[in-house]
C-alpha cells in the first residue's frame, strides 16, 4: 500500500509528489501520468513507483488528481468501481472550480472522504500555499495529510465556499508576482543595471518584502517606513498610484476568480 498515489504529474501534480518526497519518501509515493516521462521523471528524482491508474487506485491510501479540470470526470469515472469499493481511501482533488460534491457525484459516493486544495507552484521550493478544505475525513487522515505535505509551505484550512476565491490569490498570484518582478527588472536596466542584475535584485527585493510581510504584518505601514518626505521611494509610490497600480493588481484577482467561476458552469 502507497501512502500517496499521483493521477497525473505535470507541474503542479509533479511538484506536490516531489514535495511529499521529502517527508513520507519515494517508496509511498505511486505515480501515473498518460505522458510516460513525467512519471518516470519522478521515478528518478524522488524514488516514486511508476504504476497504471487502476493499480494506483487500488493501492494508494490517498489518491491524489492531478488531472486538468476538463478531464477530471472521465479520469474519475474510469476508477469510480475500484474507488467505491474502498472504505480506506482519501482522494484529494486540485482541480480548479470542481467542488468536493462534484467528486463524489463523479464516483457515485455521496460519503466518499475528500479533500480538495489548492496549491501554488511555490511548493516546488518549500515556499507554496496550501489551501485546502475536507469532507468526512478522520482527524487521523487529515493530519497525515498535513505531515505529507508540510514539506509544501504553509498548509492552511478554509471553508470550501472561499476556496475558489482565495485560490485566484493564492494560486495564480505567482504568475502576477512573476509580471511585477520583470517590470522591476525592466525599469532598472532601462536605467543602466545589466539585465541579470536587476532580475537578481528584483526577486531578492520581492522575497525580503515578504518576509518583512510575514514578519511585521501591516502594509502601509511598512510602506511608510520605506519613504522619506521628498524621496526616490516616495516619487516611485506616486507613480505606481498615478498608473493605478492598486487597481490593476486588485483586476488581475478578480479576473481569475470570475474565470473560475465560469470553469464550474
Amino acid at each position: 500500500m502507497y501512502q500517496l498515489g499521483f493521477i497525473g504529474c505535470g507541474n503542479m501534480g509533479g511538484a506536490l509528489a516531489r514535495a511529499a518526497a521529502k517527508t513520507v519518501g519515494g517508496k509511498q509515493i505511486a505515480v501515473c501520468d498518460y505522458d510516460q516521462a513525467k512519471a518516470e521523471s519522478l521515478r528518478k528524482d524522488c524514488g516514486a513507483t511508476v504504476s497504471d491508474i487502476q493499480g494506483l487506485a487500488k493501492q494508494s491510501k490517498f489518491v491524489v488528481l492531478g488531472v486538468k479540470p476538463q478531464n477530471l470526470q472521465t479520469t474519475l469515472q474510469s476508477v469510480a468501481d475500484i474507488l467505491r469499493a474502498r472504505t480506506d481511501v482519501v482522494v484529494i482533488t486540485m482541480a480548479a472550480g470542481a467542488s468536493i460534491q462534484s467528486i463524489r457525484r463523479y464516483v457515485d459516493n455521496p460519503t466518499l472522504p475528500v479533500i480538495r486544495i489548492m496549491p501554488n507552484t511555490p511548493v516546488l521550493v518549500e515556499e507554496g500555499m496550501l489551501l485546502y478544505c475536507c469532507e468526512n475525513v478522520s482527524k487521523q487522515d487529515e493530519n497525515a495529510f498535513l505531515t505529507a505535505f508540510e514539506k509544501a509551505g504553509v498548509c492552511d484550512k478554509i471553508p470550501e465556499e472561499n476556496i475558489d476565491a482565495a485560490g485566484a490569490l493564492s494560486g495564480c498570484g505567482p504568475a502576477f508576482a512573476y509580471a511585477f518582478a520583470k517590470a522591476l527588472a525592466n525599469g532598472a536596466t532601462e536605467c543602466g543595471v545589466p539585465q541579470e542584475k536587476s532580475a537578481l535584485y528584483a526577486a531578492q527585493t520581492l522575497l525580503g518584502a515578504a518576509k518583512m510581510l510575514l514578519n511585521y504584518g501591516d502594509p502601509d505601514k511598512l510602506i511608510k517606513a520605506v519613504c522619506s518626505p521628498g524621496g526616490t521611494t516616495l516619487a516611485g509610490i506616486a507613480a505606481l498610484e498615478k498608473a493605478d497600480m492598486h487597481g490593476v493588481a486588485k483586476s488581475a484577482v478578480l479576473a481569475a476568480y470570475n474565470r473560475t467561476l465560469e470553469l464550474q458552469k
